[in-house]
Parts: C-alpha cells; structure tokens; sequence
C-alpha cells in the first residue's frame, strides 16, 4: 500500500465549510440569530487559509524531495569511486 501524506489544505477547506453548516443548522433551529451575509468573508478567508496552508505544504514537500536527490547523488558519487577527490 503507498504511503500518503495529509492534505491539510483540504482539511482546513473541509473543516470550514462543516463549520458553516453546523452554524446554519444551528441557525435554523432558532437558537441563534445572525445575518446570512457574514459567512461571505468567512468563506473567503477560510480558503485563503486553505490555500495558504497548500502553498507551505507544497514548498515544504519540495524542500524535502530536493534534500532527497542531494543524498542520493552524494551516495551515487561514492559509489562509483570518484566521490573525495578520486576520479
């Protein structure tokens, strides 16, 4: 089985919009009252946070498979004998 890893912008972007849902449910139930027109900014900036956390996810995964290939050539290079001045 491959190795996955988490999507924590799509956590942060699933975890908003269930958020919202739960306010609206609670909201029809009368037990709270606020205007519909707030969950536009909210919205908006859930998923800019969402995008956000995507971005530095993203970046972070590719600093690591380039760390990745640095040791692999660094191990290729002693191998074949030319790796510290031998070649």
């Amino acid at each position: 089985m491959a190795k996955r890893r988490t999507d924590w912008g799509s956590l942060v972007a699933g975890l908003l919009f269930l958020g919202l849902a739960v306010a609206f449910v609670v909201r029809g139930t009368g037990e709270w009252e606020f205007g519909v027109w707030w969950a536009v900014p909210v919205v908006l900036a859930g998923l800019v946070l969402a995008a956000a956390v995507r971005a530095v996810q993203r970046s972070r995964a590719r600093a690591r498979e380039r760390a990745e290939a640095a040791r692999a050539a660094v191990a290729s290079e002693g191998e074949d004998g030319r790796g510290r001045g031998q070649g």
